[in-house]
């Protein structure tokens, strides 16, 4: 079974998550699928930017907690999508939980319709959001990560926009998209590939510099009790024992 579809229109590559019994959740094989993808974009000269987004009503849930992909291959996906030297841009119509934002910071530009919403679920299920901190603390105001990042709450795509994680956010997304993606069209292969490595520079060196520890902690994380009961609890639909 296919878990990333792909399309391509007037050389813009789509590719769609494409797991909705487990609302895209990022399992090892969807994870390997997506790199696969992401390495034949890269390698195609006809690809003039990658556009990412979804099936069903769920852009990715994070994590899928039966089958977790290794730290490493997230990484590597993310820096993928960092990397690329293609502009890529996810399309979100639906809800983004805990390692599905990390996929949206990678991306250069992210779009969501109005009644989107997102959370980073991390800390209710004993873990933290390590991984994908390597292209969200660059990109993203530091005060409300603080806030989303310890609390769990969901926000909205308004929210989204005002904290860097989103560029744009209408009605239609599609609509929204469209300036976006003539832009890219109209654009020089080549003026795309060098603006797109001066932006994302920073973002790399944050990935040098802190992809190990980040794994380590994160691995460390998934296999403590807390994280055992965490997890435990949310397939159970109950409440973690720590909730007073």
């Amino acid at each position: 079974m296919t878990l990333v579809g792909r399309t391509r229109a007037r050389g813009i590559e789509t590719l769609s998550l494409d797991s909705t019994a487990n609302r895209n959740a990022l399992s090892a094989a969807l994870v390997g699928e997506l790199a696969d993808a992401l390495t034949e974009c890269a390698e195609d000269g006809g690809v003039r930017a990658v556009v990412l987004t979804h099936t069903g009503n769920t852009f990715s849930a994070g994590a899928d907690l039966r089958d977790p992909p290794h730290p490493d291959a997230l990484v590597g996906v993310l820096r993928q999508i960092v990397a690329l030297p293609r502009p890529v841009v996810a399309r979100v119509t639906g809800h983004v939980r805990a390692g599905g934002l990390g996929l949206l910071a990678a991306c250069d530009i992210a779009a969501a319709s109005g009644t989107s919403t997102f959370a980073f679920t991390e800390v209710r299920i004993g873990v933290a959001p390590a991984v994908i901190s390597l292209p969200l603390l660059p990109r993203c105001d530091p005060r409300a990560l603080a806030r989303h990042y310890l609390t769990g709450e969901r926000f909205d795509a308004a929210e989204a926009v005002r904290t860097g994680l989103v560029t744009v956010a209408g009605e239609d997304v599609d609509e929204a998209l469209a300036p976006i993606l003539d832009g890219l069209r109209r654009s020089a292969p080549e003026g795309l590939a060098e603006t797109k490595a001066l932006l994302t520079a920073k973002v790399l060196e944050t990935f040098d510099r802190d992809a190990a520890d980040l794994t380590a902690l994160s691995a460390r994380l998934f296999a403590s009790p807390q994280a055992r009961e965490g997890m435990t609890a949310f397939l159970e639909r109950r409440d973690p024992a720590w909730v007073l």
